[in-house]
C-alpha cells in the first residue's frame, strides 16, 4: 500500500486543521495546535496501514491534540471556581457572522459543544466524529441532535433584529 507524500497531506488539508483547531481552542492557541497536530501526524503517518480518508485521520489528530491543550491548561492556570475548569472555550471562527450563535454553542455541555464542533466546524461524518469522541456513531448522532434541538429552542428565543427597532 502506497501513501501518498505527507507534504500532499499539507498543501490539501492544512485549511481544515487550522480551522478547526481555531474552533476548538480559539484565536490565541489555535497556530500552536495546528502545529503540534501536523507534528504528531508527521511522526506516525509512516506507520499508517492505509490511505482511507486521510482528512478524517487529520481532524482526529488535531482534535486530540485540542483536548491536549485544555487538559495542560487546566493543570497549569489556577482557579478559584472549580466549575470553571469543565467549560472549555469555543471562539467562533473570523467569518462567523452570528455571535449569539456561538455564545449558544459555548454554552453546550462540553461533549455536545465537541460533537458539534467536530461535526460542522470540522466537518467530519459522525463515524469520524465518534472515532474523534472515543465513542460510538450512534452515541456521536445523538450528541449533535441533542445539541441542535438545544440550539433550536434557544435560537427560537431570540428576539429577532427587526423586534428591536
Amino acid at each position: 500500500m502506497s501513501l501518498p507524500p505527507f507534504q500532499h497531506l499539507v498543501d490539501e488539508y492544512w485549511r481544515d486543521v487550522a480551522r478547526l483547531a481555531h474552533g476548538l481552542v480559539g484565536p490565541v492557541h489555535a497556530d500552536d495546535v495546528a502545529q503540534q497536530a501536523w507534528t504528531q501526524a508527521l511522526a506516525a503517518y509512516p506507520r499508517l496501514t492505509h490511505a482511507r480518508n486521510l482528512r478524517s485521520w487529520l481532524l482526529t489528530v488535531t482534535h486530540r491534540c485540542a483536548m491536549d491543550h485544555h487538559r495542560r491548561a487546566r493543570r497549569t492556570a489556577p482557579h478559584d471556581d472549580p466549575a470553571a475548569l469543565a467549560e472549555a472555550p469555543v471562539i467562533p471562527p473570523p467569518e462567523a457572522s452570528s455571535g449569539d450563535l456561538w455564545r449558544l454553542v459555548a454554552a453546550l455541555p462540553e461533549r455536545q459543544r465537541h460533537a458539534v464542533v467536530l461535526r460542522f466546524v470540522g466537518d467530519l461524518d459522525h463515524r469520524a466524529v465518534a472515532a474523534a469522541l472515543g465513542t460510538t456513531p450512534g452515541m456521536s448522532r445523538r450528541l449533535v441532535s441533542d445539541a441542535l434541538a438545544t440550539l433550536r429552542l434557544d435560537l427560537h428565543d431570540l428576539p429577532h433584529p427587526e423586534d428591536l427597532r
